[in-house]
Order: C-alpha cells, then sequence, then structure tokens
C-alpha cells in the first residue's frame, strides 16, 4: 500500500488576557483568559504507511532540534499514541489496521515559552491522522481528544482548522474553526470571539519557566488587577485599542516577573519601543510581546531585541 502524507501550519498563540480565578476542587486553576492565534508556526509532516502484516501503530517523530524528546515526552508523538489507542487495533471494530506514522517537525515556535507550541504540534497530528485515516472527527470531537493532552490543544485545534488552507473546506461552515477564543474553567471550554488584527515582536529571554511552578506560585502572591475580558472582548469587536491596551493583562506576571528579572529587562525594552504600549507577558512566560502599529516598526523592534534574545521575532496575528 502507498503511504499518505499531509503538511500543516501549526501556528503559536499569544495571551492577550489571562485571568486566575481560584483553584478548582480538582486541583487545576480556574482560568478566563483571551487566546490568539500568530503567524509564527512549526511546519507539521505526517506521513501514514499502512500495512496488511502487523496490527498495532509504529510512531517514528524526527525534528530538527537535537533537544526536542523524540517520543511519549513529545505532544506531538503523545498525540499519535492517543490516536491509535483510539481508532486502531485488531479487532473488526477497528477504524485502522496497522501501520507506521512518521512524523516530522520543523521547529520554528521557541520551547517553552507560553507560546503553546508543543500544543500546536499535537494538535496538528490529530488534524492529520483525522484526514490520513478518514475519521471525518469534527471540530468538536477532535477538541475533546485533545483536551486528553493539554489545555491549550483544543484552542490550537480551532486554529488550525481556520488558517491551514488544506483544512479549511472541511470545517467552512464550523463556527469552531476561529483564530481567537475566550477560555474559560482550565482552559478547554472555548468561545470563538472576533480577534485582533495587528503586527507584533516576540522576545524570548535565555531561560526555562516552569508552568506548574507559576500556578503554584500564582496562590501566593497579591493581583493587584485584573483583566476585564468583558470589555476587551468589547474592543476587539470595534478594535478600540485604547481599551486593548487597558485590559492586556495577565495576572500570572504578579508571580513571573518578581521570579525573573530577564523577563522584567525584557518587557521593560519593548515597552519602551514599542509606540503603542501593549505589551504582555504570554501564558507562564518567559516570552513577551509587543503590538505594533506596522510591519517596519516589527522588524525594527525585534532587530533592537535581538541584541538581548537570540529568539526574537516578528510577525502578525492571523485572521
Amino acid at each position: 500500500m502507498n503511504p499518505k502524507q499531509i503538511e500543516l501550519k501549526a501556528f503559536a498563540k499569544i495571551n492577550l488576557s489571562l485571568d486566575v480565578q481560584g483553584l478548582l476542587d480538582n486541583g487545576f486553576h480556574k482560568v478566563e483568559m483571551v487566546m490568539q492565534q500568530i503567524l509564527l508556526c512549526d511546519d507539521v509532516s505526517v506521513c501514514w504507511a499502512p500495512s496488511e502484516y502487523k496490527s498495532g501503530i509504529d510512531i517514528l517523530l524526527s525534528t530538527n532540534k537535537y533537544y526536542l524528546p523524540k517520543d511519549a515526552r513529545n505532544l506531538a508523538y503523545k498525540a499519535a499514541l492517543l490516536m491509535g489507542d483510539e481508532f486502531s487495533g485488531s479487532d473488526g471494530a477497528a477504524w485502522v489496521s496497522g501501520g507506521t506514522v512518521k512524523i516530522d517537525i520543523k521547529k520554528r515556535i521557541p520551547v517553552a515559552a507560553g507560546l503553546a507550541g508543543g500544543s500546536s504540534d499535537g494538535a496538528a497530528v490529530l488534524h492529520a491522522l483525522n484526514r490520513l485515516w478518514n475519521l471525518n472527527l469534527s471540530i468538536s470531537e477532535l477538541c475533546i481528544l485533545g483536551a486528553k493532552l493539554g489545555s491549550d490543544v483544543p484552542f490550537c485545534i480551532m486554529g488550525q482548522a481556520a488558517a491551514n488552507h488544506n483544512l479549511m473546506t472541511g470545517y467552512k461552515d464550523d463556527p469552531l474553526a476561529c483564530h481567537c477564543a475566550l477560555a474559560t474553567g482550565t482552559g478547554t471550554e472555548l468561545r470563538p470571539i472576533k480577534g485582533l488584527k495587528s503586527h507584533l515582536v516576540l522576545s524570548k529571554p535565555p531561560i526555562a519557566v516552569s508552568t506548574a511552578q507559576v500556578y503554584k506560585g500564582i496562590d501566593t502572591v497579591e493581583i493587584p488587577a485584573h483583566p476585564d475580558n468583558d470589555a476587551l472582548l468589547d474592543a476587539l469587536e470595534i478594535n478600540h485599542r485604547e481599551t486593548i491596551k487597558k485590559n492586556m493583562v495577565n495576572v500570572l506576571e504578579n508571580f513571573t516577573l518578581k521570579s525573573y528579572p530577564m523577563i522584567v529587562y525584557t518587557k521593560n525594552k519593548i515597552q519602551y519601543l514599542c509606540k503603542s504600549g501593549c505589551v504582555l507577558m504570554s501564558g507562564s512566560g518567559p516570552t513577551v510581546f509587543g503590538l505594533c502599529d506596522s510591519m517596519k516598526e516589527a522588524k525594527y523592534i525585534c532587530k533592537q531585541m535581538l541584541k538581548d534574545n537570540k529568539e526574537s521575532y516578528w510577525t502578525r496575528t492571523t485572521w
């Protein structure tokens, strides 16, 4: 049998706001945040080679970054495992017989950066195997699977459905195919909203930040200001920059900035350079982004940030 292959863009995300509203009974934090897809992406290629002689699924993962794990520690690998567990086997009820899933990731999104790079790679594998195996799963069904992998994966699934041209036709009438969403609960309850149109600059200091440590630490510090997400949604609807700026609040900064001076330096420098003044840490950090009035401004600020942080990029939101 001939192998089949699909290539997808695994887009990064930024948080235009992030509010933590307490602990749930399961130990996870209750959040309310606005997630926005951006053009910075990884290229994920998935090849399916079915076999008449095996009943299980083999997974082979390769990447251009030597330090990335190529086993179940990688969300893309874990996504293939999940799909195999759900839809393959030797019994007659299985959707897919045996074969090999080959995943290749060209990594551009910084790792452990608060940009959902790993989650986006995992989402791309779910989309790819849905197509290659002719499962015809809806976005909603894929999001349910994605939530088993991580809280950012469902949003990445929705964003990829909206932005990948080879997926668009299958989801053109699905309102969950979107570039921006309000996330509540543990971050997996998602409502599509009108997104932001903006150029931007990203800069990641050369440090690693533990998401678990940040969420544990946020319970120990005072949070003086919370975003008004209702006002932010209204402002995004009419692109009112001043109201957007006012409610670009990430409460996790109250812990992370105190713990990592390099993030403070990065944010202050972008704030100084960025005319809009709309500057925020994404997720649990350490990446900081600034909204720019033009591509020219984004390129200029990126050039300045590269003097301090090698992982600095100019890009824009998707729409």
